[in-house]
């Protein structure tokens, strides 16, 4: 499933659907798995079957199934030409302007 043309609904429960194939995979439980990432029953769960979660709960069910790696490139800023470093750099270079006191 690509996600360019899905909701955020669908793309949540496609990533629950991805995780649970995972850890069935690995011939894990859900209380396994769950125990494993030291989280609650119900939260893995709810993870897998609507793919609602905490950001933190996601990192920990990736971490326990051995899935860093699949993380690496989530948001890495992706630079195709010079130009497009170039400007990058600039935007980073931009400081915000001082802001007046007011006396």
């Amino acid at each position: 499933m690509t996600f360019c043309l899905s909701t955020p609904a669908e793309i949540l429960h496609a990533l629950g659907v991805r995780l649970r194939e995972q850890r069935l995979a690995q011939a894990l439980t859900q209380r396994e798995l769950a125990q494993m990432a030291g989280l609650s029953l119900g939260a893995l769960r709810k993870l897998e079957s609507n793919g609602q979660c905490s950001l933190e709960t996601l990192v920990r069910v990736v971490q326990a199934l051995g899935l860093l790696d699949e993380l690496d490139d989530l948001f890495v800023l992706k630079r195709q030409s010079i130009a497009q470093m170039e400007r990058a750099e600039l935007a980073h270079r931009r400081q915000r302007a001082p802001r007046k006191r007011t006396p």
